[in-house]
């Protein structure tokens, strides 16, 4: 068994976990938790009413986070011509084909997201099996498949974030960093919640957000409310 560190022990003494906490009473109680070094991302994990083993429950997507995410994001994209030379325009870390295409199949992953243009799905295709279980893969549904590429790019890197649901029918996303003031994590947090409960499948009946719980990178979770 890893034994907690002092400051761990402590966070997790400060925070009730019986208790179902207020958005804002639960981002000011995370915020006066003993900090780690650095400035943590504020992380969500949401459990959803679904059935993970059905493809017509699984719930992804992307949201632009009104505070943004407090981090440079790297994004790559996937065109040629016109449309490369917009995304570059627009800030894309890198941009390429098939020779993006082929220095990730080395196992080069340098990179937050990946947009590609519809045209170039022939080369993405190809990168499933690698970037698949990253979540990196590009969909339409995520936006991040799309004829307007230098759009994304600016999406992204203003504070988009991508989530899906996971084998247990979790969503998890970072809110923002601690360093943020409540005001603006609970902004984000009520984005991100009301973009979700938008989604929410038509065959999905009953509770749909079941469970939802907010934490530190480096610390425990409160479990919060959110809505009637």
């Amino acid at each position: 068994m890893v034994k907690q560190s002092k400051r761990m022990q402590e966070a997790i003494a400060g925070i009730d976990r019986s208790k179902v906490y207020e958005v804002a009473e639960a981002l000011t109680l995370l915020k006066s938790l003993p900090a780690a070094k650095f400035d943590e991302t504020v992380d969500i994990v949401v459990r959803l009413g679904i059935d993970p083993k059905k493809s017509d429950q699984l719930v992804r997507g992307a949201v632009s986070l009104p505070k943004g995410i407090g981090k440079t994001i790297k994004v790559i994209v996937f065109a040629e011509g016109d449309k490369a030379d917009a995304a570059r325009e627009a800030g894309a870390d890198e941009v390429g084909s098939d020779d993006l295409a082929e220095k990730i199949a080395g196992g080069w992953m340098d990179f937050d997201v990946c947009i590609a243009s519809p045209d170039m799905m022939r080369h993405v295709g190809k990168l499933g099996k690698v970037l698949g279980p990253q979540g990196k893969m590009p969909s339409p549904k995520s936006g991040t498949v799309t004829p307007n590429v230098a759009q994304a790019v600016e999406e992204f890197k203003a504070g988009k974030v991508e989530f899906r649901t996971d084998a247990g029918g979790n969503v998890h996303a970072g809110l923002g960093k601690r360093s943020f003031s409540v005001e603006d994590l609970e902004a984000n947090l009520s984005a991100f919640l009301d973009n979700l409960i938008g989604m929410r499948p038509p065959v999905v009946k009953g509770e749909f957000l079941k469970k939802i719980s907010i934490s530190t990178s480096m610390g425990p979770g409160a479990w919060i409310q959110y809505g009637a």
